[in-house]
């Protein structure tokens, strides 16, 4: 029997000048990627170097992680951008992403958007074409990740049409409502904090392929990736816990492996 294997991805270089954001080399030596802002709702050109070099220093895999244009707003606002203008937007951030790694004697391996682009993919055809016509434009051998469940449908859909590997992602951490979508950061224990909880919730989801939306209701999310926030204040605690508990269970973790990958 193959054994069972799952990335253990984060969402790190986030701090921007003079201010810092996250525990990106505390949390490095336990995840297997790490999705790297590219200067648009967070990160900058020197943090976008550092945190490129890090993650090769400890062998995972680096991707893009692109937002909307939004410093002010960390990417969460939503905002009216014209699809020819998104898909621009896209190509600048994933490209500049590529170009530090290519600096780095490393690789680009997978695209995620960010934040409120992120959501409006899950539910936009239109925005989630763009997002998947900008990585192809870039290099069609990326991966792209896209959300776990029924309702990462759109994405999913989006990336085949342009040749796109698909990876399918969950959110120990993040609360899900009964349709499959991430609660809204506004709602009380929309983000879970509790280490204990986002473990168990992660073991779930690796094991049984589901979780329990906030009404206690079971949905199903057959992912290849689990996704643990950077900025959360027990991130260390929380990432290292999963993999020691997941290896524990005999699930491999492991990066995500590029299309004609031998590994």
């Amino acid at each position: 029997m193959q054994r069972k294997t799952i990335d253990l991805n984060c969402d790190l270089g986030e701090s921007f000048g003079v201010y810092k954001l996250g525990m990106d080399e505390e949390v490095m030596p336990y995840i297997t990627s790490a999705n790297i802002a590219c200067g648009w709702h967070a990160g900058d050109p020197l943090v976008m170097n550092k945190t490129v070099r890090l993650a090769a220093k400890n062998g995972i895999n680096c991707g893009a992680h692109p937002g909307y244009p939004d410093l002010l707003g960390f990417g969460r606002r939503a905002m009216k951008v014209g699809i020819e203008e998104l898909t621009c937007y896209l190509i600048y951030q994933i490209g500049a992403l590529d170009a530090f790694c290519k600096a780095n004697g490393t690789v680009l391996t997978h695209v995620k958007p960010h934040g409120s682009l992120y959501l409006t993919a899950v539910e936009s055809e239109e925005t989630a074409m763009a997002v998947a016509k900008a990585i192809a434009r870039v290099n069609r051998h990326l991966i792209f990740v896209t959300l776990a469940g029924q309702k990462g449908r759109v994405m999913a859909r989006a990336g085949r049409e342009f040749g796109l590997a698909v990876a399918y992602e969950a959110f120990p951490d993040r609360a899900y409502t009964p349709e499959g979508t991430l609660a809204p950061r506004q709602n009380v224990g929309a983000v879970i904090t509790d280490p204990e909880e986002v473990v168990r919730r992660a073991v779930k989801i690796a094991t049984e392929g589901c979780i329990e939306a906030v009404n206690g209701e079971c949905i199903e999310l057959a992912a290849q990736t689990l996704c643990v926030h950077g900025d959360n204040p027990q991130a260390v605690e929380i990432v290292r816990t999963i993999r020691t508990t997941l290896e524990e269970r005999a699930i491999e973790v492991r990066p995500l492996q590029p299309p004609g990958s031998s590994n």
